[in-house]
């Protein structure tokens, strides 16, 4: 039996360099779909990819809309039965020049609001020896928080629901320009990233005793500094960053760990090494 992955938001950088390093490695023992919200730009994506050889197969998804995720669940299920690898890497980009409060909303949205989502259509899909991964940062960590702000993201008594909330409540008080009066950081991945690692970590607790019996992974992981549309407007320095097929290989190293590997589970991983997340 083939085995089967989708990765979200791949049309264009790291995303796509997932989809061609995993397709390199499967060849025809997998079918691996690349997800794209645009079809034309998920199509273009898929001929590029074959171009170089490769046979990726497109999934039109948009983590924005409830319905556009369920049915590209629904459409993998009925396809294949199941899922082995789930990499959720779709993400809305901040753009300098335009004001947090203008941008936040679409913001937690898609990349919070996003990856729940994709957690709840995909993890009933996941087949035995399973891997979910949530794309995410090193910026994740409560450190990058003040300590008051910490009990806003305790995974250990959180449900999904209760993470969403906490963005929203967020995302209120950078329209209201005053998150920065009570201590959130001024540049709003921050929360974002901590949010999506809370998601994982809260969906790993409910859900260990029934995916850790047929040995499921569920992870976030930090690829690091990417060369990529979306960094370069962040970071001056771009001289040590990755190109996306560098960094895709500790993702794909992570999503590919053999059947029966215990650990990590939970965990934030950033080139084969997890970081704390208190």
């Amino acid at each position: 039996m083939k085995k089967i992955a989708l990765v979200t938001g791949a049309n264009q950088g790291l995303g796509l360099a997932l989809v061609r390093r995993l397709s390199w490695q499967w060849g025809k023992q997998g079918i691996v779909y690349l997800g794209a919200r645009h079809r034309e730009r998920g199509e273009e994506a898929v001929a590029l990819l074959q171009a170089e050889g490769l046979s990726p197969h497109l999934a039109v998804v948009d983590v924005s809309d409830d319905a556009s995720v369920q049915n590209c669940a629904d459409l993998i299920g009925q396809r294949h039965g199941g899922i082995d690898i789930l990499i959720s890497n779709a993400a809305a980009r901040i753009i300098p020049d335009i004001p947090s409060s203008e941008q936040i909303t679409e913001f937690v949205t898609t990349n919070n609001h996003g990856t729940v989502r994709i957690l709840r259509a995909f993890v009933p899909l996941l087949n035995e020896g399973g891997r979910l991964l949530v794309v995410t940062s090193a910026f994740g960590r409560l450190h990058y928080l003040p300590t008051h702000l910490h009990s806003h993201f305790d995974e250990t008594t959180m449900s999904l629901s209760d993470v969403e909330s906490v963005m929203d409540t967020y995302a209120r008080a950078v329209q209201a320009g005053t998150a920065q009066q009570e201590g959130w950081p001024e540049w709003i991945n921050i929360p974002s990233k901590i949010g999506q690692v809370t998601a994982m970590r809260v969906l790993a607790r409910e859900m260990e005793k029934q995916v850790r019996q047929r040995g499921i992974l569920i992870n976030a992981v930090c690829p690091g500094l990417v060369d990529t549309a979306a960094s370069r407007p962040w970071f001056t320095n771009m001289v040590e960053a990755q190109s996306p097929d560098e960094a895709a290989e500790d993702v794909i190293w992570l999503a590919t760990l053999p059947k029966g590997t215990p650990a990590p589970y939970g965990e934030l991983v950033q080139h084969k090494q997890v970081l704390p997340f208190r």
